[in-house]
This record gives structure tokens, C-alpha cells and sequence, in this order.
């Protein structure tokens, strides 16, 4: 019998349901009357929010991520806050502007510069001092950032995207409306929701797994392997986006507390690198990841039972109680191409650059709890085969 030792977090408070942003305005009076919004697209994205937070009477200045998060984002947002002593942080969208409002919340309140808390290229040191209060409010099904206790930014200097990772990352209150996804068009939906689907399914044969991640994998991979191809097709298809929004949330709580793999591994330094979508890199990866890790454990015996994972994705994606490893493993092929994503489209991505790219996702704490080591050799071949 397993009796591991595991710990398990995340947001303060989670509200999930239709109509829930309706609730924001009350939250938030709760923790002052002034907050800084975090958004991407300006007023008009975010004028759900904005007219809520009226409705409460809440003073409000906005902050707009263009793409990407990147460190200067950050550092001109968290001078902003301190100029207009804004009460608490919220982010509203998708996983750029939310990480954007956890790493703002935290740098506010502890001291130097964010290059000293950063993985990779900084200085690794934890934060000491508790964020001010950050609201998270998805507009899209994909990241989960909304439950997670890190913040993914753009290094514009190093071409790499690193993490701001700690457990006080985690929100205060996580708000999440499945209405706030309807009008997603199909090539978002389908990039965020590959998204999940690789989060899901990375946490669920991570070395870090652990019981109540494996369940929250399961539902949402059931939930996935249901509605994501429906919710590209029929973006009014109700059921399939909360689904999808439910989805996206568990693969968001599942990773916070076992981590991810390869893809993950390999995503940050590649998105950095190309720019191209984070969503459809991890699409690109995924079928060919899955293929690795297991011809590895095959080989290597696979003593931790990871292989009957792999066969209950398989199940739970397809449907079919008696699916094999490759029918999970195609399905996923599959429904990349369903998605109208496929290879990794970038003139950026020569040999060299591969290597180079491998060497640097060797020192990911994501291809570190990947559920069977690999060295830079595998990498590259996950990474070759991908580019189109």
C-alpha cells in the first residue's frame, strides 16, 4: 500500500457557476475600495467587470497586457499600484493578464527587484511577505492560472519564459463564469482548451501525482475528452464551454500540487524563443511526448504503475473501457488536427536552436517531475519531430 506524504493548496476561495462575475463587486468591497485591473484588451474586454465593480462603488484603474507577460510588464504595473495605493490586484482574462495581476500582487509587497525571485534566469529566492489581495476572473478555458501558484513571464532579454513560483501566488478568491467563454472564437478554444487537455494529462503521470490530483485529473479529462472538440465547433454549445471552464480549473489545481513534464518543459523556452502560442505548442508536443515517455517506460519497467495511466486517459479521452496506450495516444493526434493546430510553425526552429532549446528545458521543474527522466537526446527528438 502507498502511503506517500503529499501536501495540497490552492486559491482562498473558489466560486464556480454560471453568472458568478455578477458576485465580484461584493468580493472585492470585502478587501477595500480601489483595485487595479489587470486585463488584455482594453475597456471593452473588460466592461463585464468594470460595470460590476460600478454597481459596488469601486474606484478602478486598468492595466492592459499586450500578449505575453513580460518582466518590464510587471514592474511598470507594480509602480503603478504603488503610486495609486490600490487595495487589492484583479485579473481578467485569460493566463497572461491573470499571471500578470498574481506576480504584480506579490511584488507590490516584497522588496527588490523580480529578477531575484525568478526560476532559471534569476536568483530562485522565495517571497517572504504576504501579496496584497488578488482577484482571478478567467476568460478563457485553458490555463487554470486562475488556481495555480505561479506566474509564467516573458524574459524579453534572455527569449525565455521562466516562473514566479510560490504558494502565496495563490489568489485570494477565484472567480470563474463559464458565460465568460461564449464568445471565444474557435482558434482560441481550441489553443486554451489543448492547453488543459496537456495539463491534465502531464499532472496525472507527473512522479508528483497524488491521490486527490489523480481524481481532479480524471473528471477533467472525462470532461475534456467530451467537449473540447464540441465547444471549437459550436461556440454557443452551453454544456461543452462549462465543461470546458470546469475542465481548465481542476488542470489548474491538479499542476499547482503535482506539476507537469516535458511539454511543459519544453513550452517555456520555445514560446520565448518563437512567440508562437502557448496553446499550440503544447498541442504540437503532446501526442509525440506521450509517444516517448511511454516506449521509455516500457523499457526501463515501469515500476510506479504510470503505464496504467496512460491506458486510463486512453479510457476516459476515448470513451472506451478497454482502450490501449497507442488509441489514447492517437486520439490526441487526432483531435490536434480536428483543432486545425498540427506542427510547430517557426523558421526560428533549426537544429541548433533545437539543442539549444532541449538544454535549457532540461532545467525546467516541469521536465523535472516528468513521469520518466530524460536527457537532452529525447528532447530533441520530441522537439525535431514537432517543427513543421
Amino acid at each position: 500500500m502507498n502511503r506517500e506524504r503529499f501536501e495540497f493548496s490552492t486559491a482562498g476561495r473558489i466560486i464556480f457557476g454560471l453568472g458568478t462575475l455578477k458576485e465580484a463587486g461584493e468580493i472585492a468591497r470585502s478587501f477595500g475600495r480601489t483595485a487595479f485591473v489587470v486585463t488584455s484588451k482594453g475597456v471593452e474586454r473588460a466592461r463585464p467587470l468594470l460595470e460590476v465593480l460600478n454597481k459596488a462603488g469601486l474606484s478602478y484603474t486598468l492595466f492592459c497586457v499586450r500578449g505575453e507577460p513580460t518582466l518590464d510588464d510587471v514592474t511598470a504595473a507594480v509602480q503603478q499600484v504603488k503610486e495609486w495605493g490600490a487595495d487589492m490586484v484583479i485579473g481578467f482574462g485569460g493566463g497572461s493578464p491573470i499571471d500578470t495581476a498574481k506576480a504584480v500582487a506579490a511584488m507590490v509587497s516584497n522588496p527588490g527587484d523580480i529578477l531575484d525571485y525568478l526560476e532559471v534566469i534569476g536568483h530562485g529566492k522565495l517571497l517572504t511577505k504576504q501579496p496584497i489581495p488578488c482577484i482571478a476572473i478567467p476568460t478563457t478555458a485553458g490555463t487554470g492560472a486562475e488556481v495555480t501558484k505561479n506566474s509564467v513571464l516573458l524574459s524579453e532579454i534572455h527569449k525565455i519564459k521562466v516562473s514566479l513560483r510560490h504558494t502565496m501566488l495563490l489568489p485570494r478568491v477565484a472567480i470563474v463564469d463559464p458565460e465568460l467563454t461564449y464568445d471565444l472564437p474557435p482558434d482560441v478554444t481550441a489553443r486554451t482548451g489543448c492547453d488543459a487537455l496537456t495539463q491534465l494529462i502531464e499532472a496525472y503521470v507527473s512522479s508528483k501525482a497524488n491521490p486527490m490530483t489523480d481524481a481532479l485529473c480524471e473528471e477533467g479529462l472525462r470532461r475534456v475528452g467530451w467537449s473540447l472538440k464540441r465547444a471549437v465547433k459550436n461556440g454557443r454549445d452551453f454544456q461543452a464551454r462549462y465543461d470546458m471552464a470546469l475542465a481548465s480549473m481542476l488542470s489548474g489545481i491538479a499542476l499547482a500540487n503535482a506539476g507537469l513534464g516535458v511539454v511543459h518543459g519544453l513550452a517555456g523556452p520555445v514560446g520565448g524563443f518563437t512567440r508562437l502560442p502557448h496553446g499550440s505548442i503544447c498541442a504540437a508536443l503532446l501526442s509525440l511526448a506521450m509517444e516517448v515517455n511511454i516506449s521509455l517506460l516500457r523499457a526501463r519497467g515501469d515500476n510506479e504503475g504510470t503505464l496504467r495511466k496512460y491506458r486510463k486517459i486512453a479510457e476516459l479521452l476515448t470513451g472506451k473501457p478497454d482502450a490501449n496506450l497507442e488509441l489514447g495516444v492517437e486520439w490526441v493526434r487526432q483531435l490536434v488536427e480536428d483543432c486545425g493546430l498540427g506542427k510547430l510553425d517557426s523558421p526560428l526552429l533549426t537544429g541548433e536552436a533545437i539543442r539549444r532549446l532541449a538544454s535549457q528545458a532540461l532545467q525546467s521543474s516541469s521536465t523535472k517531475s516528468n513521469p520518466v527522466p530524460l536527457g537532452e537526446a529525447e528532447l530533441v527528438e520530441i522537439l525535431t519531430r514537432a517543427v513543421a
